[in-house]
């Protein structure tokens, strides 16, 4: 069984966010237990299952996301890392739907080579600034809002760039203010850099302290920034050590989001 590591929201090698990508041959998923194992070994922040359906349904496959520790609800890299393989192998051509447990997800692949995803977009409510959430990022707090049962993680709203590249956060501290993790997100110093906004998200409440690039976290981070700078096309920058970029486009109830990926192993399963 062939499986392959793929860096997502990137063009580059070693750079965007990796995840695994297990095509499987069987009608249906193997054992759960199976599935967590294997994203255990593989050790990356997401690793996705998917196996073909049968053809006139809603969706051509389905589609599992599993973290090193438990099974997601939304993984937007790990979902373009798959239409990649799915594009680069052969498997599938032209648009593909999976059938995942956010619903039917649309990938499309471009003649460049980039994957534009159809999700969800996100709801976001208000909240006021939870005690200990200033602390624990280790940096003052402008605004913070609650994305729900949507993807479950608060966007948390910084005062400038260098805050949010700078930040340094308790990690286990942040563990108790959200179901999924905390998004930490600030306008673009230099509007002409290539990007609107920069985001980074911390994720240790289900094993990832730092994403390098979370695609559906910009369900929530694309209506948050086009609704304050007036446009529906942007493009957001998220990362530390490693970084990626996602175009983002608002269309009502979804959000189209727009990488690249590349292949950068591949190899056999024997367990």
């Amino acid at each position: 069984m062939r499986i392959r590591i793929v860096d997502a929201f990137t063009d580059r090698p070693f750079s965007g966010n990796p995840a695994g990508v297990l095509l499987l041959d069987s009608p249906g998923f193997p054992d759960d237990s199976w599935l967590q194992r294997v994203a255990a070994e593989v050790n990356l922040s997401e690793t996705a299952f998917a196996h073909p359906l049968p053809a006139g349904g809603e969706a051509d496959w389905a589609l599992r996301w599993f973290t090193p520790a438990t099974e997601v609800d939304m993984c937007g890299h790990a979902t373009l890392a798959t239409a990649h393989v799915l594009h680069t192998t052969g498997a599938a051509s032209g648009p593909v739907r999976f059938a995942t447990r956010s619903g039917v997800l649309g990938a499309v692949t471009g003649a460049d080579g980039g994957v534009t995803l159809d999700f969800p977009t996100s709801s976001l409510t208000p909240v006021p600034v939870p005690d200990g959430l200033a602390e624990a990022l280790g940096a003052e707090v402008v605004a913070v809002h609650d994305t729900a049962a949507h993807v479950g993680d608060l966007v948390v709203e910084l005062r400038d760039e260098a805050t949010v590249r700078g930040l340094v956060p308790d990690l286990a501290a942040l563990t108790a203010h959200s179901s999924r993790g905390v998004i930490a997100t600030a306008l673009a110093a230099d509007p002409s850099g290539g990007y609107d906004f920069v985001s980074r998200g911390f994720f240790p409440a289900v094993g990832i302290p730092e994403d390098p690039v979370t695609g559906s976290a910009h369900t929530a981070l694309a209506p948050y920034w086009s609704a304050r700078l007036g446009r529906d096309e942007l493009t957001g920058f998220q990362g530390g050590a490693r970084t990626g970029l996602v175009r983002t486009r608002l269309r009502g109830d979804r959000t189209l989001l727009t990488g690249h990926a590349v292949t950068v192993i591949e190899g056999e399963l024997h367990a």
